[in-house]
């Protein structure tokens, strides 16, 4: 998602003059500490720690005009300092000169509290003789020169609560289930392979050995026990926990988790559709690409004018700029919807054409357990690592809001987190499985009125389709909202009324589900001609080319109510979900050609195996590497590209580990009924 929330985070305060106040006093101990140290860098020979914390503090470098206002310092040598009777602290200052906003790290004893700190600055006593030791920037700079303070903050060690130690045994527990249940696996395979002898093995039956089954000779497990199970299950409970086990055995083991992970055959359930691989990979790609450019522009980046004047003014880059604002995320409503409503009809032809409140129950259940064991281990993952790491200047834009998991992690759990305002959603990213999860629970109403009346189905799927256009745009209308990529604070309303609601952004699941029933329940080929497909195809690469085009056209935040904004904001995601339909549709009746042919590789199917684990897990690296900087990034093509590079390649190996020991393992568990 764009990452304007964090800029309004970040600067949402009052200002305040840097001028004299008597409104406060400094502690006394502070005071005495920062004497001693500005005394003693007035020194012939200053002492090692007073040159150590002078140098620390951030200093105005080149390139002011392009975008390099923040002036960071160097974190770790001041936290290395340590005076005659006090250590060190890191702390930014927030400023504000007419329209330039930056932060200033200084260096300062560990005596003074954040309010402290704001004193001192206020009152200019850091002072190095008479020059502040945080000057202004020059007025040929910019032309204000009143400096006007909008916060201090102090990086200080974050101690561990008891959220963060439960949040992390969850983790160890999460993992240790699947390594134990491997572990086990491979002593009862070694033990089977030592039985060489009939007697040894019936021997072994008879003793409750063979608790957990036979090894086949393809490494997976038969149980010997399955049958008896079922048909004495109410008459024999010890069977049954046995057999309960040995299905958790199974589940678990990586033995079974690995296989079919790297497979190169199809991975959507029920063959059909190699299309829909290819898509999903490479709209995955397209948004850890935008991450990987858009989270360092927040504040870190040491040229952003340059960034933005080449990024956002050129259709070439709209990889960087991903979409514009991410129309991958809604290439992925489109396949959730469309593969929802396959996945349910399938579940109705096998329940005898019989959709009751069971079968949707069991549907929706299905999907809460797809879901929701990732996102939980990563949610605690990421509490916990808040605890753990000890970040660097740029970590304040997300530390408050990853902090909010501390309070609203319930709506994690209940999938609702995209209905809070978007500043206290724990792990950000996430609004899109709650937007998913509730788009996904209207699938069973639809087939129901679609299996009732095609008539009063058509005209209900019309009237939310032009429900939710509508919606898009009179939110655009009402509150001026861009269309382009949000970068100012003028437009935090568009993230927290317009981008994660489940009322703007439903068309084009809307869409998936319609395309899901046709391709499910047709029983010919929609097109008969090619020059049906020649004229598809025109049409729908003019219509990506449009919905790219115009986003740059209109890149501009209105003053006031804007027409073209308003229609392009309601119409822009239901074209481009008509699109991409339109490809998965001319790829299954043949007209697809090269880009059917590229789309279907079996390269795609391993990556689309790993895609929700990749969405889940690569904001948490790009976070960990912006977080961990000390110093700014130069944005270049190839710096960017190779930041993209390094997060991708950690992303795929350590979603590929989760998915073995977390995700696949509840998929593969198996209740009664499900």
């Amino acid at each position: 998602m764009a990452p304007s929330w964090m800029v309004f985070l970040l600067f949402a305060g009052c200002n305040k003059a840097l001028e004299n106040t008597q409104a406060s006093t400094v502690s006394q101990k502070c005071t005495e500490d920062t004497n001693t140290f500005l005394w003693e860098i007035t020194q012939d020979r200053p002492k090692e720690y007073a040159v150590q914390m002078y140098d620390a503090f951030g200093k105005m470098g080149s390139n002011v005009k392009g975008g390099n206002a923040n002036r960071p310092g160097l974190l770790q040598q001041c936290r290395s300092a340590h005076g005659p009777s006090f250590s060190a602290q890191y702390c930014e200052v927030f400023l504000k000169q007419g329209t330039v906003q930056y932060f200033v790290g200084i260096c300062v004893p560990e005596s003074c509290g954040e309010e402290d700190v704001e004193i001192l600055v206020l009152d200019g006593s850091l002072q190095f003789g008479q020059t502040s030791l945080i000057p202004p920037l020059p007025h040929i700079l910019v032309n204000q020169s009143t400096q006007e303070m909008i916060m201090t903050h102090c990086l200080s060690a974050i101690a561990p609560g008891a959220l963060d130690a439960i949040s992390l045994f969850v983790c160890c527990v999460m993992v240790a289930i699947p390594l134990a249940a491997t572990l086990l696996t491979a002593i009862i395979k070694w033990q089977r392979k030592r039985e060489v002898r009939p007697s040894a093995q019936t021997s072994c039956s008879n003793t409750g050995l063979n608790l957990y089954g036979t090894m086949k000779t393809n490494g997976s497990y038969s149980s010997d026990i399955n049958h008896d199970t079922e048909e004495n299950s109410s008459s024999s409970p010890s069977i049954t926990s046995r057999s309960f086990l040995y299905r958790c055995l199974q589940a678990f083991s990586i033995q079974n988790t690995s296989q079919g992970v790297l497979s190169t055959s199809s991975s959507v359930p029920g063959g059909g559709y190699s299309s829909l691989n290819g898509i999903r990979v490479l709209s995955l790609l397209w948004i850890i690409c935008g991450h990987s450019a858009q989270f360092p522009v927040i504040n870190n980046l040491d040229n952003y004018k340059n960034w933005r004047t080449t990024v956002e003014s050129n259709p070439l880059h709209v990889l960087t700029i991903s979409g514009p604002v991410f129309l991958a995320v809604d290439t992925f409503l489109l396949l959730g919807g469309l593969l929802s409503a396959r996945s349910l009809l399938g579940s109705i032809n096998k329940a005898d054409d019989n959709l009751s409140p069971s079968l949707v129950a069991n549907y929706l259940l299905r999907r809460i357990k797809r879901i929701q064991p990732l996102h939980m281990f990563v949610m605690c993952l990421t509490i916990g690592l808040i605890s753990l790491i000890q970040w660097g200047p740029y970590w304040f834009p997300f530390i408050d809001t990853l902090m909010d998991c501390k309070t609203y992690w319930w709506a994690n759990l209940f999938l609702i987190s995209n209905l809070l305002p978007v500043h206290e959603i724990c792990i950000p990213w996430s609004w899109y499985l709650s937007l998913d999860f509730q788009c996904y629970a209207t699938t069973p109403l639809l087939v129901y009125f679609y299996r009732l009346n095609r008539g009063v189905f058509i005209v209900i799927a019309g009237g939310l389709l032009l429900m939710t256009t509508v919606a898009g745009a009179v939110v655009t209308a009402l509150m001026h909202l861009p269309v382009f990529q949000p970068s100012t604070l003028t437009s935090e309303y568009y993230v927290l009324y317009y981008y994660v609601k489940p009322y703007t952004r439903y068309g084009p699941f809307l869409i998936g589900i319609l395309a899901g029933i046709y391709l499910t329940t047709k029983k010919d080929p929609l097109l008969k001609h090619k020059w049906q497909a020649a004229l598809g195809w025109i049409f729908c690469l003019s219509v990506m080319a449009a919905v790219i085009g115009l986003s740059y056209i209109l890149k501009e935040t209105p003053a006031s109510p804007s027409v073209p904004h308003a229609l392009y904001q309601g119409l822009h995601r239901p074209l481009w979900a008509l699109a991409v339909t339109w490809i998965i549709l001319a790829c299954e009746d043949g007209y697809g050609g090269l880009i059917k042919n590229l789309l279907s590789l079996g390269f795609w199917v391993p990556l689309s195996n790993l895609s929700f684990a990749c969405y889940l897990t690569h904001p948490v690296f790009i976070i960990l590497y912006i977080g961990l900087q000390e110093t700014p990034i130069h944005y270049t093509d190839i710096n960017f590209m190779y930041l993209f590079f390094g997060h991708l390649v950690l992303t795929l190996v350590f979603s590929y580990v989760f998915t073995l020991l977390v995700e696949k393992p509840y998929l593969l568990l198996k209740w009664r009924g499900t």
